[in-house]
């Protein structure tokens, strides 16, 4: 099992790097994918990524319950969004408008239906 999650995170790194040449592939999923995908790959390489303060602050809790902050909710969906937009104006092909737009829709509706948001409100 450890080969597959080795050459799918390679993929990864391979799609991330497209990702950065062409506008229209999101380079971060990408590389983030790959880092997961690599750390599943390797004891010691799951044991170090996981200890990082990057994995502490951003992934730990989406990983561990599927919650994220409202905030942290909105500063994805809204930069998401705009990368989105940037890339629709710019693409003159129809084909690839109907993919945005679907992907567009299809990641609006993964974030409302599946990652629950998590209640960070004060009680006294």
């Amino acid at each position: 099992m450890k080969p597959i999650y080795l050459t799918l995170g390679v993929l990864s790194v391979g799609m991330g790097v497209i990702g950065v040449i062409l506008p229209v592939l999101p380079t971060t999923p990408f590389l983030l994918l790959a880092a997961l995908l690599f750390s599943k790959s390797s004891e010691k390489i799951r044991t170090r990524f996981e200890n990082s303060r990057f994995y502490q602050r951003h992934m730990k809790d989406f990983l561990e319950n599927r919650t994220m902050t409202r905030r942290r909710k909105w500063t994805i969906l809204i930069f998401a969004d705009i990368v989105l937009t940037i890339s629709f104006i710019l693409a003159e092909n129809t084909f690839l408008r109907i993919i945005l737009i679907l992907l567009f829709l299809t990641k609006h509706w993964y974030f409302y239906r599946y990652v629950k948001t998590e209640n960070t409100e004060k009680k006294d």
